[in-house]
């Protein structure tokens, strides 16, 4: 036998993140893998948590003991049944209190958002939410991860991404006011509430809320599309530049915004 024609064997770097019975996640098709022009419009995805699953109870349980026991890697979806995974479609708030966390494991889940409460897990350095393809866009608030340097994401199903360029979903105009910021509709404004500001943290009155989009770098590898909540044009204003081969501004997204060519 030829050197040529000997298999080579790959390390499953990801063999303990999926926990018994192997990878089961929810699949969509908000985004377009192929070469298709114009990319269709996209929308938040509207599924809220059923905070009474079995899945979300043991995840309740999984983030105080990570938090009591200060653990630095944290991996809550490979100690949940295939079904229980399925069930998660969001992080507790409570994942703030995961201050001693350096890398945080979320590899083949069914997530369709992240919380803003990871900006409190100052220590994280790593992200992992790989082959989690209902995961498209990310709070802004995770910039606060100044220790954040690596990232392992399935770029090709992020909103804007270089390689496709799909639109990002519409946001409300600011002129268009709110409705109570306790009682949203994910499918409209990417969360079922929204308290504070991504840019300054300060409160967030009824009326007030201004919705951006902007892509940033947020470690070593990526370019993230993140969602901005700011209370006031001010806020809006003093967000960084995007970066380079982007939308250049913030923007409120819709299939009307022009974006560079993929490439």
């Amino acid at each position: 036998m030829s050197e040529e024609s000997v298999p080579q064997v790959f390390t499953n770097h990801w063999a303990d993140a999926v926990g018994p019975g192997g990878p089961s996640r929810d699949l969509c098709t908000c985004i377009a893998y192929t070469s298709t022009r114009p990319q269709r419009a996209t929308r938040f995805h509207p599924e809220r948590q059923d905070t009474a699953a079995p899945g979300w109870i043991r995840l309740l349980e999984l983030v105080e003991q990570a938090a009591a026991d200060r653990r630095e890697v944290f991996k809550p979806l490979a100690e949940l049944t295939p079904e229980q995974r399925r069930q998660i479609v969001t992080l507790p708030p409570a994942i703030a209190g995961l201050t001693s966390v350096k890398h945080l494991v979320l590899y083949g889940s069914s997530l369709v958002r992240i919380p803003p409460e990871i900006g409190a897990m100052r220590s994280l350095e790593e992200f992992t939410p790989h082959t989690s393809y209902r995961l498209h866009w990310f709070p802004y608030e995770i910039t606060r991860c100044r220790n954040l340097r690596r990232s392992t994401v399935s770029t090709r199903a992020l909103y804007g991404n270089y390689k496709r360029r799909p639109p990002f979903p519409p946001l409300r105009p600011a002129t268009a006011g709110t409705p109570a910021l306790g009682d949203l509709d994910p499918g409209v404004g990417g969360a079922t509430e929204i308290r504070t500001c991504s840019v300054c943290d300060q409160h967030i009155g009824a009326g007030n809320l201004r919705q951006v989009w902007i892509s940033r770098w947020t470690s070593g590898a990526d370019v993230l599309p993140l969602l901005v909540n700011a209370c006031s044009a001010a806020c809006v204003e003093a967000l960084p530049a995007p970066a380079e081969g982007y939308v250049p501004v913030p923007h409120t997204g819709g299939p009307g915004v022009e974006q560079p060519p993929p490439r």
